[in-house]
Order: structure tokens, then sequence, then C-alpha cells
């Protein structure tokens, strides 16, 4: 049996062309340097496996506080006892261990067991597809001209994703710090704006602000109800549970969500139960983890729901190719001037390449993460000392 022997989380230099604004929100942005990390997980056999996340999960404090001591000296195929071993110090770390923190140790086994093994992820999970069809996620709205500043804006650039394959679009619509957001009316200026451009066989999604009260998010609902969307996702504060469920009762949209409350499939779970939500949703990165994703999708197929992922990447790609209880692949976030199809240095090529409506899944044994580690290795940066 196979002994985990090294744990460890590599800061890097890299180029990033999004900015965030003050909320958080992506934008395009000219190129500046950024710093992502590295999470490598290392048996006595010479197997490896990594996962690319952001450097706030990954900290010193964080790696040598809970995900070595979790793993190191233990069998990297036992996933889900090392998965549970992690969630169950979540009660104690007083908010020091996130999801993304546990997902990112997760999916970094999983990756080191398909390379040992030869085989990509998905099929390891049995999935039996290597293409999903994929929606255009398309970034928050803006105030840059020729962006997305205006409905038109908005039409304009789904118009171009339909030319391009996409057969779904969803809307992320303006949120602070836009001066005129949030603003019921606008949103449902765009969403009718891009209902008129692409036609009535494009299913379009609405993802808005989401902290309108619950008149607010009704009269969107309704709104978008009309306008025959598939779906509307977080247009409230979704720790008030009771809120979703009073939405879903109002309207015959159909509700997605949670996509941001933690708890994994548990969480999941009380939502199913409570009526506060039509679709289920759950991330991979936030989930917290690809078993516990899956864990939320069946949760959804035994009740007769549909699950959507939140968000993209090579876990959410192996999550797909095995499930059926769901439509779409989020790919994205994409904008008028940002080329998504470009990799940013540390990677050879992008993880989700698009064609004729679907993307392609990699062959390639683990996740199939096509890194650049000799990029990685040139540009790492030291280690910030643990408080």
């Amino acid at each position: 049996m196979a002994k985990i022997t090294e744990v460890t989380a590599t800061r890097f230099r890299t180029i990033s062309r999004m900015q965030s604004d003050s909320e958080g929100h992506g934008h395009p942005g000219p190129p500046s340097p950024s710093t992502m990390a590295l999470l490598t997980v290392r048996d006595d056999e010479g197997d490896v496996g990594y996962h690319l996340t952001s450097p706030q999960y990954v900290t010193v404090e964080q790696v040598e506080g809970y995900v070595r001591p979790a793993l190191m000296g233990k069998d990297p195929l036992a996933r889900e006892s090392l998965w549970r071993a992690l969630w169950h110090q979540q009660r104690n770390s007083y908010g020091r261990l996130p999801d993304r923190t546990i997902s990112a140790a997760e999916q970094a086994l999983w990756d080191l067991t398909g390379r040992k093994l030869g085989l990509p992820v998905w099929r390891l999970l049995g999935g039996d597809r290597d293409r999903v069809p994929a929606y255009g996620s398309i970034m928050c709205g803006d105030e840059r001209p020729g962006g997305l500043s205006t409905p038109d804006e908005y039409a304009t650039f789904a118009e171009k994703l339909v030319a391009e394959g996409y057969r779904a679009v969803k809307l992320h619509t303006w949120m602070t710090p836009v001066s005129f957001a949030p603003n019921v009316a606008m949103d449902l200026k765009a969403c009718a704006a891009v209902r008129e451009a692409v036609g009535p066989d494009i299913a379009l999604m609405l993802d808005s602000h989401h902290y309108y009260s619950r008149i607010e998010a009704l009269e969107l609902g309704r709104g978008v109800e009309r306008l025959g969307f598939a779906w509307m996702e977080e247009p409230m504060n979704e720790y008030s549970m009771g809120s979703y469920r009073w939405l879903c009762d109002q309207l015959d949209l159909p509700v997605c969500g949670p996509e941001s409350v933690a708890g994994g499939p548990q969480s999941r779970a009380d939502w199913i139960t409570a009526g506060a939500c039509d679709i289920l949703r759950i991330g991979v990165d936030s989930g917290p983890g690809i078993g516990p994703t899956l864990k939320a999708f069946h949760l959804a197929e035994a009740h007769g729901m549909d699950c959507e992922l939140h968000g993209g990447g090579a876990g959410a790609l192996a999550v797909l190719s095995v499930v059926s209880n769901t439509r779409w692949y989020e790919r994205g976030l994409l904008h008028p001037d940002y080329d998504y199809d470009q990799p940013p240095p540390h990677l050879h090529s992008i993880v989700d390449p698009f064609e004729d409506g679907q993307v392609l899944l990699s062959h390639a044994p683990g996740l199939g993460v096509d890194l650049d580690l000799d990029y990685i290795v040139a540009n790492r940066v030291p280690e910030p000392e643990a408080r």
C-alpha cells in the first residue's frame, strides 16, 4: 500500500487578464501580475497529484495545520476517509479551514489516483461521455462602452456567443459598485434584449444581484418567467432559506440554488426538503470536492430533481461526465473584451476546449489539467511565514 510522503503548496507568479472590483466581481483588464498556488500531493511510489487554487486556500496555516497532518503517511487512494478527516476538522477550525481548502486536497488526491492508474478521473468515476453541453456564462455588467454597460451590449454579445455555437447563455447582470446597480428594471431590460436577440430556442438563465428583497426578487422572477428563462439563481441572500422557499411558492420559473451556502451535500439536503429550490446547485471547488458533489447530485436524483454545477474546471467536467440529472457545464466567465480561450502562462492549454456547443474532456490521466510545471517552478515566490 502506498503512503503519502509529501504535501506542499507552491505559490507562483503568473499573468492575469482579469481584475476584481471592490465587491470581488471579475472584469477584463490589462495583463497584470497575479499569484496562484499549486497544491502537490506525492506518495512513496513516486506518483503525484496536483490542484491549482488561490493562495488564500492553501496558506501555511491551512496546509501545515490541517491538510498535511490529515494526509501524511496515509493511503492516497483512501480519498473518502481522508476527506472525512478534513471535513470533521472544520468544526474546531473556526473558519480557518474553508471548503475550498478541503476541495483542493481532495481533487489533488483524485489527480494522483488517475495518474497512478493511467486513467482520466472521469473514467474512474464511471463516466461514459467525453463531451458535455456548455452554456456561455457572461461576466457581471460594467460601465465600459462596448463592454456590458447597456442591454443592447448584452444582446450583441449573446448573439455572438450563439454564433460561436452556444445553445444556452447565462447573464450575470449589474451589481455594486456599478453606479446604477442594483436595479431590477435594468436587469429585466437586459434579459428582454437578449431574448429578442437570440430568439426562443436558446436557453437563457439569470444570475443577478444577490441581495434583492423578497418583493424585488419576485418582480425579477416574474419578469424572466414571462421571457421563458430556464432558471434564476441567487437573487437574495442564500442564508435566508425561508425567503427562497417563499419565492419558489410564488413562481413557475425554476429557482436554482444554493450556490454560496456552505455545508456541502448536508446543506443541500435541507434545501431540498424545505422546498427552497427547484434545481439544486453545488460547486466542486466549494462543494467541497468531487465526492461530496456527487453526493449532492445523487440527493437531487433521489428527489427527481436536476442539479447544476456552479463554476467550471476539470473537477466539474469529471462529475458531469458521470451524472445524468444535469443539463449544462458553466463555461466562463465571458466578456466581449476577454479572450477566454487564451491560456494563462502556467497552463499549456485551457481545461475546457469548446466545439459545437460542447466542452471536450481530456483523456490524459488524472484530472487532465495541462500544467506548465517548468513555468511554475521558475516563477515560484517565497511562502509567507506562518503567523
